[in-house]
């Protein structure tokens, strides 16, 4: 009975010891090893994370010391095994492929961003059911997104940006609920935007830089507080039922694209809006509304140079109580300075921003210079009127200077244009 006993506390105490030998599941071990086995040796460099890493050692038990200084965590969760639950890679240049296999149910982060990881986006990353960040930025990943990432039910940020990235965007992504930002930028992605309109709690979203196609998404997320899709091959008109109900929205920008028709007034009523950016479209008009309003606009800078907008400049930014910044440069607007251009500029109400950036250049305005903006000293703004039919724009005004008015010829055939 006695020796029983003694081969019972001897078995007990080796397989205690091999709990303590090996504390990082093995799971995870070997993810780390094909991790840093699928690198270009010459990539790893000494000084960065994964240089330092020695699996002679267990990893979870040496994180922090000379064997592993960094590039993960691990937190103890069943019986003392410790398992990777953030795997974070330092800028360091590395080159590779990532490994094809993932099973880390723990993993909360994985983040590989600024380095030269090449290939697929690994199929086996839906087995990182708890994963609540991904962060792939500024690699050389090419292929398509795939859809299997639509399981991550826990995924709030998703950075896949600056990448080879081909494709549309998969439209079961809308079963990722929880996804608050979504990074798509500086890929060679295509096809059209899908709505995501089930995407609840998304505030943040970046697709410029693609080459997605068809019209401005008829149902986004109402949480959204910045788009980004400029650079891209968008069309069409911008629909007011689009915009209505981004009540939250802060920040777009939808330049460099080929949207046409009328900039909507809706738009600028949005109520939470600060910063519109639609410059380099083919837009043709400013809508201006149809009934007298109180300007309660929170827009501070509205950006629609390079269009095609004609007619005479709308009169109703001047009214914009916050709005400070304004380009209206390389159109087609005719006509006079309005007054209150330069009253809001020079000489502003209370309650009212100033102009600080006024851009009306290359444009076909004509007539005097309002007066108010004569009183203008440099520096106190920046103002350009230059490349108009502005004949008496003399250049001892800073805001002549620079690009010569138009030529007499020119601004005559463009007289046929004034409404």
């Amino acid at each position: 009975m006695l020796s029983l006993t003694l081969t019972f506390l001897t078995l007990s105490l080796f397989l205690t010891s091999l709990v303590t030998d090996s504390a990082t599941h093995w799971d995870d071990t070997q993810l780390l090893k094909e991790l840093k086995n699928n690198l270009n040796a010459a990539s790893v460099t000494p000084g960065s994370c994964i240089y330092s890493w020695d699996f002679s050692f267990d990893p979870c038990d040496n994180l922090f010391s000379d064997k592993f200084t960094c590039g993960f965590r691990c937190d103890a969760v069943v019986s003392g095994t410790s398992r990777l639950t953030e795997l974070t890679l330092d800028p360091a240049g590395y080159t590779g492929t990532l490994p094809a296999a993932w099973n880390l149910p723990y993993l909360q982060t994985l983040d590989v961003s600024n380095n030269f990881f090449s290939g697929q986006i690994p199929e086996s990353f839906s087995n990182l059911t708890r994963l609540t960040r991904l962060g792939l930025s500024k690699n050389s990943l090419t292929g398509t997104i795939p859809s299997s990432l639509s399981s991550l039910s826990n995924l709030q940020e998703l950075y896949l940006d600056n990448n080879n990235l081909q494709g549309p965007i998969p439209v079961t992504f809308n079963a990722l609920t929880n996804l608050q930002r979504l990074e798509m930028q500086s890929n060679k992605l295509n096809g059209v935007v899908p709505s995501l309109s089930s995407l609840k709690s998304l505030y943040y979203l970046d697709l410029s830089f693609n080459f997605f196609g068809g019209g401005f998404p008829s149902a986004l997320p109402e949480s959204l507080i910045q788009i980004s899709m400029r650079n891209n091959s968008l069309s069409g008109a911008l629909e007011p039922e689009s915009l209505r109900s981004l009540n939250s929205l802060q920040v777009v920008d939808l330049s460099g694209n080929g949207f046409s028709g009328a900039v909507p007034f809706a738009l600028f009523e949005l109520p939470s809006l600060q910063q519109v950016t639609l410059s380099f479209n083919k837009f043709s008009q400013v809508e201006v509304p149809s009934y007298s309003l109180e300007m309660r606009s929170g827009v501070i800078a509205v950006d629609l140079s390079d269009n095609e907008l004609g007619g005479f400049l709308p009169l109703f930014p001047a009214l914009m109580p916050r709005l400070s910044s304004l380009s209206l440069e390389n159109n087609k607007f005719v006509g006079m300075i309005p007054t209150q251009y330069a009253l809001k500029t020079v000489f502003p109400e209370a309650g009212m921003a100033p102009f600080q950036r006024l851009l009306l250049g290359g444009n076909y305005l004509f007539g005097a210079i309002p007066s108010a903006l004569m009183a203008l000293q440099p520096g106190s703004a920046m103002v350009s009127l230059v490349d108009n039919c502005l004949y008496r724009c003399p250049l001892s005004f800073f805001f002549c200077q620079g690009t010569q008015q138009k030529s007499f010829q020119q601004c005559k055939r463009f007289s046929r244009f004034i409404p």
